[in-house]
């Protein structure tokens, strides 16, 4: 599907928001219904998720009540079941440079996070269920 960028936002979120609220309530109060986005910064508190394969079903992978950087957080924005639906993965390494990795989760604090967010324009994009996969996807 070719797609052309539309708005593009940079801005932060605040002091000890949850990344994935605060995310997700910015693209519906700008009714963001396609694009895609960065985050850098710092957390406080994680969760992360990974999806089990098997089960097809995320399961809660991690959560870390500590101090962790951002090394790299991406993701998309579209619909799902008519709804402004935000997927993120992010990547944080600690003071040791350890890293960790997965689907964000509510419940990860910010402590600082700057966005950059480019909208998408074409025609909307829906999720639907995938059977093969169990996961809600992009049509072909």
């Amino acid at each position: 599907m070719e797609v052309k960028e539309a708005r593009e936002y940079i801005g932060r979120f605040k002091f000890q928001e949850d990344l994935l609220g605060a995310l997700s309530d910015f693209c519906k109060r700008e009714n963001l219904k396609l694009g895609v986005f960065s985050i850098i910064g710092a957390l406080t508190k994680v969760r992360l998720g990974y999806y089990h394969q098997i089960k097809q079903q995320y399961v809660e992978c991690l959560k870390l009540d500590k101090k962790l950087e951002i090394v790299s957080c991406i993701g998309n924005i579209s619909l799902y079941e008519n709804d402004i639906f935000v997927h993120v993965h992010i990547s944080l390494a600690d003071h040791s440079g350890r890293c960790y990795g997965g689907h964000l989760l509510p419940g990860s604090v910010i402590f600082a996070a700057e966005y950059h967010i480019k909208e998408l324009s074409c025609a909307e994009l829906e999720r639907s269920h995938d059977k093969d996969t169990g996961l809600n996807l992009w049509p072909y």
